[in-house]
């Protein structure tokens, strides 16, 4: 009994005691295993499970038509598109990736050579050329353009929101085709590239107008050269918005979509769903404002500037200076129109689509897999990690893996018989319009451009710019009193894709496409009523197989009591002529 002796003090001090035994270098050592794993689990680490795996990543899940020949003749032939992709081992984190290619990059030096391209609206445009011959021997001689007869495949890149040609990742992919062999033209967004903004009308996620004009230009000036497209971020979503308004109607033999956000909608709810999603938020929404502040003379003009300068994220931006531009009463009305999702089905060249499952900014709950899936021109490559545009690979990070897939699939599609077979030119349905306000100046898909009737002129050509004017600056579409008057005397028919057709405004809205009436076809008919037939199908998730048999099994009790009637008549008949 004398061994267990009972101590009077209490517990709490007894452990209290204990605590200050501990070296405080035990402490501070706990304090950062635990920073540690917040840490690793904040910002979505994935290095534990890549070294398991001896950093072989994972394989590139790719989704397509059963029926589908650009697989067939094309991405089957890509080693990337059909292997895996794994991380650079120091950057195995989606935000790891998307932070390093925006402030380290490691692009290689691009020499471009600019022309600037005016359009009809007064509107301004910095095209910035990368030839061959610039990659391989760069030169300070004035930039002379491509040749008119010049056969190279042309690459038109799009950047994304308020990117331009000098940003990181287009540079990893003009080197990387113009090193091909391949002449590689940014179209920079207006007011971006060093340009001022020349009229009242500004991008957004959905004006195709501008990437319309450009590709326009490009074929006319190189009808003999292919001309291939690539579009960025929400370059991606304003190239898939604008390949679905044009439908067989464009110039494009070829494309790829990477990292596109595909629903604004969701990407905006998303982004604001987590704190480390509202990082990115608050960082594009800076962005957006140092672009407003660029051009403070016009903006504040036309726009909510005192909401602008307040902005917090990209909806109260859009709030303040979008959806005002536009007429609209709702950021949201906007994003609906400005995605492009809905236009998906009516994509008509082969079109490459990546993106990431870990992707911080464009969620993958945006990734429209059963419109991808449906369209036989359309492989959407999706990978488990790679984040907003980063997808680093090697040790040393100095190559991005979407890169190598876009070289492959463009190449590969180039001396494809694709772009060489015939286009068969289909009658369409009228897209719904993407905005319809009373009071802006509407180019066809009809998007943030204020109704401007002294649209502002003239850009001082700097060194080795070339000026380029608007190709289709003449076909223009004038209401008077609600009645359309065409500038010419031909039997022709308005493209359904105008927006300026059916607004009544007296006024010229601009340029507008008109076609030449076809003769009656009957695939004019067939193909509108199929399109509804696979849109029904594809959102009611039920199979039109199932849906007859439905019909089948509801109506048979009507037409079983009906047929014995039918055929007894009928026997009866045949009875009467025998006798």
């Amino acid at each position: 009994m004398d061994c267990f002796e009972l101590s009077s003090e209490s517990p709490y001090e007894l452990l209290l005691k204990v605590a200050f035994l501990i070296p405080i270098s035990h402490y501070f050592l706990g304090f950062l295993f635990l920073l540690a794993v917040f840490l690793y689990n904040f910002i979505e680490m994935y290095f534990i499970q890549e070294l398991f795996t001896g950093f072989r990543g994972k394989p590139v899940s790719l989704t397509f038509n059963s029926c589908c020949d650009l697989y067939q003749e094309v991405v089957s032939k890509c080693k990337t598109l059909n292997g895996r992709f794994s991380s650079t081992p120091w950057l195995c984190s989606p935000h790891l990736q998307t932070a390093f290619l925006q402030f380290f990059g490691r692009a290689p030096a691009c020499s471009y050579r600019r022309q600037i391209f005016q359009l009809s609206d007064g509107g301004t445009i910095a095209l910035d050329w990368l030839r061959n011959i610039d990659v391989k021997k760069p030169s300070i001689e004035r930039f002379d353009g491509v040749q008119s007869d010049d056969k190279s495949p042309i690459m038109l890149v799009i950047p994304g929101l308020t990117s331009d040609s000098d940003s990181a990742y287009i540079k990893h992919l003009a080197f990387k085709m113009a090193k091909r062999g391949w002449n590689v033209v940014v179209s920079n967004h207006r007011g971006l590239g060093g340009v001022s903004v020349t009229s009242d009308c500004f991008y957004n996620a959905g004006w195709t107008e501008d990437a319309r004009r450009v590709i326009d230009h490009l074929h006319t000036q190189y009808p003999q050269a292919p001309l291939f497209t690539v579009g960025l971020s929400i370059g991606a979503n304003v190239l898939v918005k604008y390949l679905g308004e044009e439908g067989v109607n464009t110039a494009i033999v070829g494309a790829a979509a990477i990292c596109s956000p595909w629903d604004l909608l969701i990407c905006d709810r998303y982004i604001n769903r987590r704190l480390v999603q509202r990082v990115y938020d608050r960082a594009l929404a800076i962005g957006l404002k140092g672009y407003a502040k660029l051009h403070q003379t016009v903006m504040s003009r036309l726009a909510d500037w005192e909401g602008i300068v307040k902005a917090r994220s990209v909806r109260d931006f859009d709030h303040s200076s979008t959806r005002v531009l536009a007429d609209l009463e709702t950021v949201d009305t906007y994003y609906r129109k400005a995605s492009c999702t809905s236009y998906i089905g009516n994509v008509m060249v082969p079109l490459l689509c990546v993106s990431a499952l870990d992707d911080p900014v464009c969620t993958r709950e945006a990734i429209p897999w059963d419109e991808c899936r449906a369209n036989k021109n359309i492989v959407l490559a999706t990978t488990h990690h790679g984040g907003h545009l980063g997808y680093f690979e090697g040790m040393t990070a100095k190559s991005l893996w979407w890169v190598r897939a876009v070289d492959e699939f463009l190449c590969a599609l180039n001396s494809s018989s694709l772009i060489h077979s015939k286009k068969v030119t289909t009658v369409h349905s009228p897209l719904e319009t993407s905005i319809d306000p009373q009071y802006v100046n509407i180019r066809e898909d009809g998007l943030v451009t204020a109704f401007s009737n002294d649209p502002s002129g003239e850009v001082g050509s700097l060194q080795n710019e070339q000026p380029v004017e608007d190709d289709k600056a003449g076909d223009r579409i004038r209401g008077v009193s609600g009645a359309m008057q065409l500038e010419t005397n031909a039997t022709t028919q308005f493209d359904p894709r105008s927006e300026s057709t059916r607004l009544g405004d007296a006024g010229s809205r601009g340029p507008a496409k008109m076609l030449v009436t076809p003769e009656p076809d009957f695939d004019a008919v067939i193909v509108p009523v199929k399109r509804c037939l696979n849109q029904l199908s594809r959102r009611s998730k039920i199979s039109m197989w199932v849906l007859a048999y439905i019909a089948i099994i509801t109506t048979w009790p009507i037409l079983g009591s009906a047929s014995p009637m039918f055929f007894k008549k009928k026997l009866r008949n045949i009875f009467s002529l025998k006798r």
